[in-house]
């Protein structure tokens, strides 16, 4: 499959940022996209609607209908998914977007934290993956795509942030799990991961201003990555945990400074990344430092 004309994708998340920017290169096909997420009134620090995504989408070529959806909540779950159906007839992708994150120890993360970020990440996409899954199965290419990192079990990933990590990791383990269940359906389920910071909301408000985000990559690099995978043959290609750029290079792409932010700053490593994770020919990231204290919720 060569194009998303006419394909559904239901995002968590896409009001903004990476899901916002997959619903974009979508549209761009012609598709249709159900953006589930909670922002439906203007906030000072984190850009963009569930409205104003809306337009974008049909602005760049697709069909767009903005859901009210907290995907802790299994009524507003089911309510989303179900409108999606009525509007466009079905679902061929389900994309796993929405995340929270507080990087912080164990003492400092109190228990109402800890639940959100269950709740949302291994939680939420557990249950919006269950509930597509019965349209899923109508498709033609039906693909399941989480916004989670490879299962590196590495201390270092959880020494100063194990809730968080918890939650994230949970993410990964419906990866591992769902693609095995619904392989014999024709339903493929992936992960994918940026290899660098990306320029968000969560990137320039809490970890690292300004600096972090001259050195991260834009949102567009999972935009087309996430693509690449979405016109994959389902039966073919599922159970990996992709990176973005290596992903990328697999598929041909050469050229990755047109990603950048500022490309005479010095891209700066993802949590999550393995160290025997090499980047593709050419593309030179530096260590992400030790980080703390940083929370998020979306």
């Amino acid at each position: 499959m060569t194009s998303l004309k006419g394909k559904t994708l239901f995002i968590t998340g896409a009001s903004r940022g990476i899901g916002l920017a997959i619903a974009l290169r979508a549209a761009r096909d012609g598709a249709n996209v159900a953006i589930a997420a909670k922002t439906t009134e203007p906030h000072p620090k984190l850009k963009g609607t569930i409205y104003t995504a809306a337009d974008e989408i049909r602005a760049a070529g697709g069909n767009a209908v903005p859901l009210v959806c907290d995907i802790r909540d299994e009524a507003q779950v089911t309510a989303a998914i179900n409108k999606t159906v009525a509007e466009f007839g079905g679902i061929d992708i389900c994309v796993n977007n929405a995340s929270a994150i507080s990087l912080t120890n164990s003492q400092a993360t109190d228990m109402k934290r800890f639940d959100l970020m269950m709740g949302i990440n291994t939680r939420g996409t557990f249950m919006v993956s269950k509930y597509c899954v019965p349209h899923l199965k109508k498709a033609e290419n039906p693909h399941i795509l989480m916004l989670s990192p490879p299962l590196d079990m590495k201390p270092k990933w959880f020494a100063n942030s194990t809730a968080y990590s918890l939650a994230k990791f949970g993410m990964s383990i419906c990866v591992l799990g769902l693609s095995a269940e619904l392989k014999s359906a024709g339903i493929a389920v992936n992960a994918l991961w940026p290899r660098t910071t990306i320029a968000t909301a969560a990137v320039g408000n809490l970890l690292g201003g300004d600096a972090m985000m001259r050195a991260s990559r834009t949102p567009e690099i999972l935009a087309d990555a996430a693509y690449a995978i979405f016109t994959k043959p389902s039966r073919e290609f599922t159970g990996h945990f992709c990176i973005d750029d290596k992903l990328l290079y697999a598929d041909g792409v050469r050229d990755f400074d047109h990603y950048r932010v500022d490309p005479s700053v010095a891209l700066m490593s993802d949590f999550f990344v393995p160290d025997d994770d090499m980047p593709p020919p050419g593309v030179i990231v530096q260590p992400l430092p030790s980080l703390s204290g940083a929370e998020k919720a979306g």
